[in-house]
């Protein structure tokens, strides 16, 4: 009688098989999570949640979970968009409307370049928020500096991911992604380390989180749609679903990276390769970098996979593709703006709510809206000065890390609407320059009273554009056409096994099972609850936005 294996065995190789899958995700697929987790704690975030903490309390912590979870929803399909179909959001854009068969011209006119302008509104607005809070960040280190020195320093930190390379392309840019990653950290562990030295009420703050009737009280609708246009943030998804059409396993075909590189021998971003094996490692370091440098003043190639003009032009992945990627990038989505963002807008808010509107005694008597210098001030005043010294170096790492997100961000939105490419340093400059008039206005003509009000002012008009960026994003991932792929023979016979090169199947092996005779046609579009909660969530958003816009005219606003 054959002897049984041991349980201990069975559970030996569930854990390594666990283990290996953890490891792979940790190297392979880790950061673009994290990537756009940061365009949700920027200084806009950080302007509005102080308002909301300092006159609400802890009341409008719904408010920001509710607008994660907003996040955590359309990220994830923007991201399921760009990975199953292998272009972004902006292109898909691009494809339902500039080639239409009937009354073409209107839909570009009416519908494409309003829709493209609005994208780079939203940016803008962006990047202003970047900058303003990267100069305040800066005048709160350096009490000497001027708002307006500020705005002038931060305004060339823009040069520093120009030695990053273009993380647009098709392989993930590793050292751009650890970059990003260190400074979400930092932002992190010093509101962790902020708020354990403030008094705060947790049973009243978790209280927070139910819904309350002071979202709807005065001023309250209005801090809330900033809330919500300060956490759906209108330009990450145009970012996130151009990072999620990137190869990280290295499973395209040999064909595919063939013709990549035949495009960039053709385009000017070409460079001359040189031999590794008589280099060092701080040789090859110096050179990586110089040479992406160089590479970030010259017109980029033109990307392979968005080159059609309409849907039916267009071959999505392959399914083994999909396979190796999509799941592996929803865990990295859901668990980045869960585990980051969720957390530090709720810390944010939580810091103000115990500072500001619970720390005087008075029970919330004064909850006049409380600013950036404010929060600064009575930080030191309360906790003492390395606390208050942790708050601005919080602020820098979240501005300039969303700072490097926008431009890039802008950079994937002109090239998928208008194929206009032109070389990244001359995107990043003018999305740059273009923010630098009004946050210089600003700074010079009304100073530090001015600034807190046009933060929050930048995120309410992020929250107006946010409808019409989200609509083609639900349209698209909810049409069968779009987001089908069909299997190939091969893949019918080992649908059970792992598609990616790291579980037991080589890149080739992936490549001559796509090669395939085709097999049953698998539906990603989706379901119907999906696009319940998606109508659902969109005509919130509208609702707010109309309510705002009206209590705006008539002088009633925040």
């Amino acid at each position: 009688m054959p002897e049984s294996t041991p349980p201990s065995s069975s559970f030996t190789d569930r854990l390594k098989r666990a283990t290996t899958v953890i490891i792979h995700h940790g190297k392979k697929h880790t950061g673009t999570g994290i990537i756009c987790a940061v365009a949700y704690f920027d200084p806009g975030n950080w302007g509005v949640d102080l308002q909301a903490g300092s006159e609400f309390g802890y009341r409008l912590l719904f408010v920001v979970l509710l607008a994660g979870l907003f996040a955590v929803f359309l990220q994830v399909l923007a991201a399921r968009l760009g990975c199953v179909t292998g272009i972004d959001l902006a292109s898909h854009s691009r494809l339902l409307l500039y080639n239409r068969p009937k009354h073409t011209l209107l839909y570009r006119w009416l519908g494409l370049y309003p829709l493209y302008i609005l994208a780079e509104i939203a940016i803008i607005a962006t990047d202003l928020a970047e900058l303003l809070g990267s100069a305040i960040a800066l005048c709160l280190l350096f009490p000497k500096l001027e708002l307006w020195h500020g705005v002038l320093i931060t305004a060339f930190d823009v040069i520093i991911i120009l030695a990053m390379g273009d993380p647009l392309r098709g392989k993930p840019v590793k050292m751009f992604e650890i970059l990003i990653g260190a400074m979400v950290i930092a932002v992190l562990v010093c509101m962790i380390v902020i708020i354990s030295k403030v008094d705060v009420n947790w049973a009243h703050a978790f209280e927070g989180y139910i819904p309350s009737k002071y979202i709807f009280g005065s001023g309250g609708i209005y801090t809330s749609v900033g809330i919500l246009g300060a956490t759906v943030m209108p330009h990450s998804l145009f970012l996130g679903s151009a990072l999620a059409t990137q190869d990280r396993v290295s499973f395209r075909s040999k064909k595919d990276e063939s013709n990549l590189e035949q495009l960039d021998k053709e385009s000017d971003m070409s460079l001359p390769v040189k031999s590794v094996k008589t280099r060092s490692i701080f040789h090859r370091f110096y050179e990586d970098r110089k040479e992406a440098f160089l590479g970030a003043f010259r017109k980029p190639p033109p990307n392979l996979y968005a080159a059609a003009t309409r849907h039916g032009e267009h071959e999505n992945n392959p399914f083994e593709f999909i396979k190796a990627h999509l799941n592996h990038g929803t865990f990295d989505m859901v668990g980045s703006l869960l585990g980051f963002a969720v957390m530090i807008n709720s810390l944010i808010l939580m810091l103000a709510s115990a500072v500001f509107f619970y720390g005087r005694g008075n029970t919330g008597g004064d909850s006049s809206p409380a600013s950036l210098f404010d929060a600064y001030d009575l930080i030191r005043d309360l906790v003492g000065q390395g606390a208050a010294t942790l708050f601005p170096v919080a602020l820098l790492a979240a501005g300039q890390s969303s700072s490097l997100i926008a431009t890039v961000a802008g950079q994937a939105v002109c090239e998928g609407f208008l194929q206009w490419r032109v070389s990244p340093a001359v995107r990043r400059l003018v999305t740059r320059l273009i923010a630098i008039v009004p946050s210089m206005v600003v700074a010079i003509a009304v100073g530090r009273s001015g600034v807190d009000a046009l933060l929050v002012a930048s995120q309410v008009a992020l929250s107006i554009v946010l409808p019409f960026v989200t609509f083609p994003l639900l349209y698209c991932t909810s049409k069968k056409a779009i987001m089908s792929v069909r299997k190939s023979r091969q893949t019918d016979a080992v649908s059970d096994g792992d598609a990616s090169p790291t579980a037991g199947e080589s890149a080739g092996d992936a490549e001559k099972a796509g090669d395939g005779e085709q097999g049953e046609l698998v539906d990603y579009s989706n379901n119907m609850l999906t696009n319940v909660v998606g109508a659902v969530m969109w005509l919130a958003v509208v609702a707010a936005n109309v309510y705002v816009i009206v209590e705006l005219a008539m002088g009633k606003g925040g």
